[in-house]
């Protein structure tokens, strides 16, 4: 017997459901021109026990490494035993038998694999498939797992309806995850399920969901799911690289725009105007420290010396290595009249300073600045007002 057609007429879910419930033994290839891929699954008694796809994202040696069931050594002489010395048992098979993991391991990452082939072609919406009923004479299967079809089917519809959540921050593989910054008063420990810890060891800003799926062992279902909740938690933050670029010019624009305004008012001594257009320019960018440079810098112009400091060590905290602020920093401190620490931030900025020519210019200020701060420091005078 023999059953195919197009999945838009007949959905994969229902092939699937009929596959099972007429309890059929034979192979179902499933096609996709739209994702370039193919996957086929075998069925015996309408129990799935074996399937495969073309861009398979799991190969059992680079998962059994990657999760830490084997070392490379063990995947080396599993490999030099099947190439070089003609062993024609499967990888996992030989590895069980050098005992560098054992048939338990084996059928449960195999299973894994089994499952991700599944529900990666139940997602599917286009493309064709067919079954060819018969007596299962050739698959190479690395041990014998038997994976209910209809348990396969519930988890399935049960990730379909939490895609459809996960997909208002989600919506494709290729988000990064980055690590969201510091917030104010938020220095608590994080409670974090080991899995959670494990994810954001992966995070680098760069690597997208597929590449930490891939890289963790772990489906990109389950990866996208904790990143989602990681989101929520406000511990990560998810950015799309296409829409990112497309709003990154704006954006900067925008950014450039305010920025200048405000340097143009603090020039003329307009500090309300220019603390105005830096605290927008503060609320679209919150955690550029730039902006905080440029707000500590008007606080102090406009005689807040505490303002300035608060703004300054926000700048310092999202860039300790931003030069300037440690030296502005350095009078607001003077100004709040705290001169030994305003002392401590000039050698700081010295340090970082380096040849710039635009720090270099600062030196004579500054070195005048400290020697009267470490007088002032010594004899325990405070400035007040």
């Amino acid at each position: 017997m023999a059953i195919e057609g197009p999945l838009r007429e007949l959905g994969i879910h229902d092939v699937f459901q009929l596959l099972d419930l007429s309890r059929k033994t034979g192979v179902l290839r499933v096609t996709s021109d739209l994702r370039h891929n193919a996957g086929t699954i075998y069925f015996e008694d309408g129990t799935i026990i074996f399937a495969e796809i073309r861009s398979n994202p799991h190969p059992l040696g680079a998962l059994l490494l990657r999760t830490g069931k084997i070392t490379e050594a063990d995947l080396e002489r599993a490999r030099d035993m099947q190439q070089r010395q003609g062993d024609s048992r499967r990888l996992g098979e030989i590895l069980v038998s050098l005992g560098a993991l054992t048939r338990r391991e084996l059928q449960r990452q195999v299973r894994f694999q089994i499952e991700e082939v599944v529900f990666e072609v139940m997602s599917w919406r286009e493309g064709y498939f067919s079954f060819t009923e018969g007596p299962l004479s050739d698959v190479a299967t690395e041990t014998a797992v038997r994976i209910p079809t209809e348990a396969l089917l519930m988890e399935g519809a049960r990730r379909i309806d939490e895609w459809s959540r996960i997909e208002s921050r989600i919506p494709h593989l290729g988000v990064v995850p980055m690590l969201a910054p510091p917030q104010e008063g938020g220095e608590g420990e994080l409670d974090l399920l080991p899995p959670e810890w494990e994810m954001l060891a992966m995070i680098d800003g760069a690597r997208d969901v597929r590449a930490i799926a891939a890289e963790l062992g772990r489906s990109e279902f389950e990866v996208a799911k904790t990143l989602f909740g990681l989101d929520s938690a406000g511990i990560v933050v998810l950015a799309d690289p296409g829409t990112a670029k497309r709003e990154r010019s704006s954006l900067a624009a925008d950014l450039a725009e305010l920025v200048a305004q405000a340097e143009d008012a603090l020039a003329r001594r307009d500090f309300e105007g220019a603390r105005a257009a830096a605290e927008q320019a503060a609320g679209a960018h919150p955690h550029d420290a730039a902006i905080h440079l440029l707000l500590g810098r008007i606080g102090l112009a406009a005689g807040r010396g505490a303002e300035a400091v608060e703004e300054l060590r926000r700048a310092l905290r999202l860039d300790p290595l931003l030069v300037g602020a440690h030296r502005v920093l350095g009078y607001a401190l003077v100004a709040t009249g705290r001169f030994a620490e305003a002392v401590e931030q000039w050698d700081q900025w010295e340090r970082l300073a380096g040849s710039s020519e635009a720090e270099l210019a600062q030196r004579d200020a500054v070195q005048s600045a400290r020697t009267a701060a470490q007088t002032l420091a010594g004899t325990g005078t405070r400035i007040h007002g």
